[in-house]
């Protein structure tokens, strides 16, 4: 919102030393936030004065064109005294005119500078400036897109500045209004706060006589009261159509951000920035019968101003006549009724509109206009009689016109509802000393109706309540701590003290903590990167990953208020998304992608009903918040990882190789061991995983995720590279098994020793199930275990594998002897033999 300096301070009666920015630092402090100062004349220095034009010579040029070779009685404003001569191109002006001149050493804006140069044969010592060249609209002060012809009767003598009389001089201000502060898209609104923070006088537009409601006004019929819950209508007739904006005017709107049109449009622009209220024009010769407001009918159409014809909804709410729809209610008026240059008679609209479905209205058809920001936010819904009279006062003192009688009143102002609160609420949420008379004061200055109830509690204490009634103009103002913001507002922000919270006696990060930690350090070491999607999924993302109709995943949490209408469920695996980031980076020429999120997913409780919605100025009870917790979903975090593409790269050192099934089972058991987690990888059949190439990762005997490689179809829907990894489980679980960690035993001075052993199994027995046999039967003396080689030859066997193990023993307190070295590597051997049917190569 743009609001001119001199049009808030017409307004209110502020000191004259109050400066602009004294002003903005209030109103900024009172919640009208200052977003720019701009003054139209900045860009121009340098002298700028009136001048009389003295001698006019038309002097026709070879090029065709025609100069005028003028004297200009500037006064003493060139040092001289004497008349300057100026060459002029334009001829919308004489002898005699008082005219704007820029002289030699002057800047106008775009940065053109001005001196005395020759040309078409003279020194032109200046410039008489049009408007356009000063910044101003093209048809100011008469100029029509040519020279500034100021009035006659203009009370500055040549040589005196001519900033103030063109409002070049003007401050105007630019508000960041929020959306629950209606009043301040007005200068009534802004002219308030202004009166309110400096204790001045405060002249509101709206309070005028005016004329009584009538039977004789123009018919109207309001079908839905809820969506309309008043409507003004006037006429006037008799009205000028070639009469003028005044200049006047046309400034103001202009500052204010407003093209100016016409002076039947115009009115009814400035009176809604004056006012806050929004006020529609019809040429009333056009309108036929009653006006009648009412819902949209299935297939009605109506044309808008903008020349967009729209299909209407059943939801939107229209003003029509015997025609059908004649405007959108609120938000723009149609084609049929505009006014127009023949337009002598004009019916005025002043309505108040339920919010909710201006709002809803303008998104659906894509509309944004002055009026229905305005409506959408809540105007004063008892400033239509006012705002209405003061357009039909206009039109009738700017255009000759002569209003009508009968006044069209339909519907009442919905009165307020009273909000009670303690009286020292205030005080006990800022912090401050605010006692009952500051409270009361500052609710007061901001329009409210306040009573003082003062009561006796049980416990003999007397205790003061306040009962506030909010003005009209503030709907936003619904509860307790809605006036505690008032209050607040008024007392200053600026006094609440800077406290900084005493540092709590701390146990430093929580056992959950460290382990989140711990799982991204251990990640990122295994080269993934960590990425943050968004949690929201569609079913057509489940059709991707090739889940069953009946699959658990696919029954999820919807969303009441979704992003998109493409995502609008609460995911219940991390993969969906993942996936597509990883795709999304292959796409933009990464080699590879490892990445890895940890993040909730949201599983439905059965049974669970819908959360209920409890008020907001009291504490909910416990039995509330059982509800609550209740109805929520479960919310476990859940880690994903997707391994696609280039997974070690190629160089001097050798040949590179691509992500497969085998490192995402690896990055679980470097997670595992991280968190000392014994982890049991199992062969495995799960939708998105190729059904040959898909392990269970279980602890304890409770799967907690799967790992491997990707099926085809779902590589293919999500544009990856083939055998594409990923692997999911549930973190919480996976964190709750791990245990704390003690303090790592000192390491032995006693020598270690070395055994392999090479055993054939069958090809379906996992490595995984003959490690667990060699640990379990190597006993205590096994200090690691690893898997080194797996040999496949046509001399073992198509059915057969060789497993290699490098078995590493050691005692903390001796050199282990040749007999306790080969008892434990037989122990090993012999349980593997029992279990996996190995033989030793």
């Amino acid at each position: 919102m743009k609001a001119p300096v001199s049009w808030i301070r017409e307004y209110v009666d502020l000191p004259a030393e109050v400066t602009t920015e004294a002003l903005t630092d209030k109103l900024t402090l009172l919640g009208l936030k200052l977003e720019a100062i701009e003054s139209p004349g900045a860009a121009i220095t340098g002298p700028l004065v009136v001048g009389r034009v003295l001698t006019q010579d038309k002097e026709p040029q070879k090029n065709g064109k025609t100069i005028n070779w003028c004297t200009v009685d500037v006064g003493d404003a060139n040092g001289t005294g004497e008349p300057q001569g100026i060459v002029c191109g334009a001829h919308n002006f004489g002898p005699g005119d008082l005219v704007c001149v820029v002289l030699p050493g002057g800047v106008l804006p775009g940065g053109f500078a001005i001196s005395a140069r020759k040309t078409y044969g003279h020194v032109s010592a200046g410039m008489i400036c049009s408007a356009a060249e000063l910044g101003l609209p093209e048809d100011a002060f008469g100029g029509a897109g040519g020279i500034i012809v100021l009035p006659a009767d203009t009370a500055l003598q040549p040589g005196s500045d001519v900033r103030p009389l063109l409002g070049l001089d003007e401050e105007i201000i630019e508000f960041e209004v929020n959306p629950d502060r209606a009043y301040g898209l007005s200068l009534r609104g802004i002219a308030r706060d202004a009166a309110l923070g400096f204790s001045a006088p405060f002249s509101d537009p709206c309070d005028r006589v005016l004329p009584a409601a009538d039977d004789a006004g123009h018919p109207v019929v309001v079908e839905d009261e809820a969506g309309c819950p008043v409507f003004v209508a006037r006429t006037v007739a008799g009205f000028d159509p070639t009469a003028e904006t005044p200049d006047w005017m046309a400034s103001r709107l202009t500052a204010a951000g407003m093209r100016p049109i016409s002076l039947a449009v115009d009115v009814t622009n400035y009176v809604m920035l004056e006012t806050g209220r929004p006020i529609h024009g019809y040429d009333a010769e056009k309108v036929a019968g009653a006006l009648r407001v009412r819902r949209a009918t299935v297939g009605e159409k109506l044309t808008t101003l903008d020349g967009t014809a729209r299909v209407l909804s059943e939801q939107d709410l229209v003003i029509a006549d015997d025609s059908g729809p004649i405007g959108l209610a609120g938000v723009m008026g149609g084609e049929t009724t505009e006014m127009s240059a023949s337009t002598t008679r004009v019916l005025v609209e002043s309505a108040h509109w339920e919010p909710v479905s201006m709002f809803r209205t303008g998104k659906r058809h894509k509309i944004s206009s002055e009026a229905g920001k305005r409506n959408e936010r809540g105007a004063d819904p008892a400033s239509c009689e006012a705002a209405a009279d003061r357009v039909v006062e206009l039109l009738c003192e700017l255009g000759g016109a002569t209003a009508e009688p009968g006044v069209t009143v339909v519907g009442s102002v919905p009165a307020p509802s009273a909000i009670t609160i303690a009286a020292d609420l205030p005080q006990r949420v800022a912090g401050l000393p605010i006692d009952t008379a500051t409270a009361v004061a500052a609710l007061e200055g901001v329009g409210c109706t306040v009573t003082l109830v003062a009561e006796v509690g049980e416990d003999g204490v007397p205790t003061n309540r306040l009962v506030a009634v909010p003005p009209t103009w503030r709907p936003d103002v619904t509860d307790p701590f809605d006036l505690v913001e008032e209050v607040l507002r008024v007392v200053g922000y600026d006094q609440v003290p800077s406290v900084l919270p005493r540092e709590a006696a701390g146990r430093g990060l929580t056992r959950s903590q460290r382990l989140r930690r711990r799982v991204g350090r251990t990640l990122a070491g295994a080269g993934l990167s960590e990425v943050v999607c968004f949690p929201f999924v569609g079913q057509a993302a489940f059709d991707k990953l090739g889940l069953e109709a009946d699959d658990p995943r696919r029954s999820t949490v919807r969303l009441a208020n979704p992003l998109s209408n493409e995502e609008p469920e609460y995911t219940t695996t991390l993969l969906p998304n993942l996936l597509g980031t990883a795709a999304r980076n292959v796409a933009r020429g990464a080699a590879g992608a490892a990445v890895f999120e940890t993040a909730t997913v949201a599983i439905p409780r059965e049974g669970a009903g819908p959360a209920p919605i409890y008020p907001t100025h009291t504490r909910p009870t416990e039995a509330e918040v059982e509800q609550l917790f209740a109805a929520l979903p479960a919310q476990p975090l859940h880690l994903g990882v997707v391994l696609a593409g280039e997974r070690e790269r190629a160089g001097w050192w050798g040949e590179g190789r691509a992500a497969d099934w085998a490192d995402a089972i690896a990055v679980a058991r470097r997670l595992a061991t991280e968190l000392g987690v014994d982890l049991e990888v199992v062969a495995s059949v799960r939708q998105p995983w190729h059904p040959g190439r898909c392990a269970a990762l279980r602890v304890g005997g409770r799967t907690l995720g799967h790992a491997g490689e990707l099926h085809p179809r779902v590589v293919k829907a999500f544009d990856l590279p083939a055998r594409a990894a990923a692997l999911e489980l549930d973190l919480d679980a996976l964190m709750a098994a791990a245990p704390e960690r003690a303090v790592p035993p000192t390491l032995s001075t006693y020598p270690v020793a070395k055994e392999d052993v090479a055993l054939v199994v069958a090809e379906d027995v996992p490595a995984a199930q003959v490690e667990a046999a060699l640990r379990e039967g190597a006993g205590e003396l096994l200090e690691s275990i690893r898997l080194f080689d797996v040999y496949r030859s046509e001399q073992l066997g198509s059915d057969r594998k060789s497993l290699a193990f490098a078995l590493r023993l050691r005692a903390g307190d001796r050199t282990l002897t040749d007999d306790e070295v080969k008892g434990a590597r037989d122990g090993a051997v012999a349980l593997a033999a029992e279990r996996c049917g190995a033989t030793q190569r």
